[in-house]
């Protein structure tokens, strides 16, 4: 456990309360909200999404590697009645056996994960068939200016994000693991700076 993940995981809360306010806490509520059946939330973090889980979710496992996170996110648990338990797992090693989840939530998480297309692989591996991936992910952006300032601005964003990339192009990704992508917005991660904005908001499906 380094200074930086305790370091982020303290203010990761006031860090987002902009974002939050500014368009991503509905978001959340829209994509989370339609979560249903067994569900997998990967990079739980601090627990953003716990507010806008509904009763169609018969049992929530989050996962989330860095034991800050963890800690923090165990404390929000105790005050919801959710059906929940913490799993210490990096999306790319995934404890669970194929085909247990109904759906899978990722919001914001694909951009920090080590290996991007073998967490997606893993994630295909653990849904259902017909499972349903749900996101929330900022994003390369389609603008070739903005895509060139995040390619220069990343490996700094990088160590002051604990690991976030800002230029992936993660759609692409998550098409090229066998995912069906279905509805998909494009939108801006409000108040953030202005190379983590573009941000794409959808679901695809195993």
């Amino acid at each position: 456990m380094s200074i930086g993940e305790r370091l982020f995981a303290g203010v990761y809360d006031r860090l987002m309360a902009g974002e939050e306010k500014a368009g991503l806490g509905d978001h959340r509520a829209e994509v989370v909200g339609q979560a249903s059946g067994a569900v997998l939330e990967i990079g739980g973090g601090t627990g953003a999404n716990l507010p806008y889980y509904r009763d169609d979710v018969m049992s929530l496992t989050i996962t989330e590697p860095a034991e800050p996170m963890a800690r923090r996110l165990a404390r929000k648990l105790e005050g919801h009645s959710l059906p929940a338990e913490i799993v210490r797992a990096p999306a790319e090693q995934l404890p669970f056996e194929d085909g247990r989840f109904d759906t899978a939530i990722s919001t914001l998480v694909l951009c920090t994960v080590d290996d991007q297309d073998r967490a997606l692989q893993e994630l295909r591996r653990v849904l259902k068939p017909g499972g349903r991936l749900l996101f929330i992910e900022h994003v390369r952006s389609e603008k070739p200016r903005v895509a060139r300032w995040q390619d220069r601005v990343n490996p700094v964003h990088k160590v002051i994000g604990c690991g976030c990339n800002c230029n992936r192009q993660t759609l692409d990704r998550v098409k090229a693991a066998g995912f069906t992508v279905g509805q998909v917005a494009d939108d801006s991660l409000h108040k953030a700076p202005p190379w983590v904005r573009p941000l794409i908001v959808g679901m695809a499906q195993n």
